[in-house]
């Protein structure tokens, strides 16, 4: 009886210290990526190159928006070239919400502002809707 309750203990303490062993690196993974994530934001912060818009057109080809200091440029990006398709103004572009983003850096917009936006355009469901 005292061997058989030794190996359950035994047991029990081996599956206490496995669990302790990945809840640490669960832990760090998380601090790491945090970090991680806040020095990347940190590198593209206050820089003159950003990209605008980007859209996929077929396997590893994109057309993208660029912003090269006050200029504009569309350019087309392929496996292994970059080309430019032309150069826009300010009034040529119809959708200017990135230049609010400009002040706040980017990623500036936290998950419950986001969470918030999406709330508005969810359809209510079936269950709220009074007769």
């Amino acid at each position: 009886m005292c061997i058989l309750l030794s190996g359950t203990l035994r047991s029990f303490l081996q599956l206490i210290g496995v669990l302790i062993i990945f809840l640490f690196v669960l832990l760090v993974t998380y601090l790491t990526t945090r970090w991680m994530g806040t020095y990347q934001k940190g590198m593209t912060f206050h820089k003159n190159l950003r990209v605008i818009e980007t859209i996929g057109i077929g396997n590893n080809k994109m057309i993208s928006i660029v912003a090269a200091g006050t200029k504009y440029l569309v350019v087309a990006v392929g496996r292994e070239d970059i080309r430019l398709l032309a150069e826009l103004t300010e009034e040529e572009l119809s959708d200017l919400s990135f230049m609010e983003e400009r002040g706040k850096g980017a990623g500036a917009e936290g998950f419950a502002d986001i969470m918030e936006k999406l709330k508005g355009r969810l359809p209510k469901s079936g269950t709220d809707k009074r007769d």
